[in-house]
């Protein structure tokens, strides 16, 4: 499935958001779920540019259009941060896992096992 490249502001970003936690949702329904809503045309706007940037579909569901995310919550978290290895790191795994750990608090015995599972479990599928 391709994702979709153009990149979102932050109402964009929320919106997704929502539609990821909810599945599927009408523009009042995602307005309703919104922290500090703006107008129900400033939602339908976000929407309309979230379907013109390939991130939602929709379908009409009566008078109303229902839109739903057209990547799954985790692919597009995949695609982001290989955008962000890829433009800050030139496309270096190490740089950016370095970058991380140096901006990160302190890691605990825990997370250097969970960390260390997902880099064995990674060169086992050859990655």
């Amino acid at each position: 499935m391709m994702i979709p490249e153009k990149a979102l502001s932050r109402r964009e970003h929320e919106v997704m958001e929502i539609l990821h936690r909810l599945g599927r949702a009408t523009a009042a329904e995602v307005r309703d779920a919104m922290a500090d809503p703006p107008t129900d045309a400033a939602v339908r706007s976000v929407l309309r540019i979230l379907v013109d940037k390939g991130h939602l579909g929709h379908s009409r569901s009566g008078p109303r259009y229902v839109y739903a995310p057209t990547v799954s919550a985790k692919a597009a978290r995949r695609s982001a941060v290989a955008r962000v290895v890829e433009t800050f790191f030139d496309g270096s795994t190490e740089g950016a896992m370095a970058a991380l750990l140096e901006t990160s608090g302190p890691i605990s015995p825990e997370m250097r096992r969970r960390l260390k599972a997902l880099i064995d479990q990674a060169a086992r599928e050859g990655r």
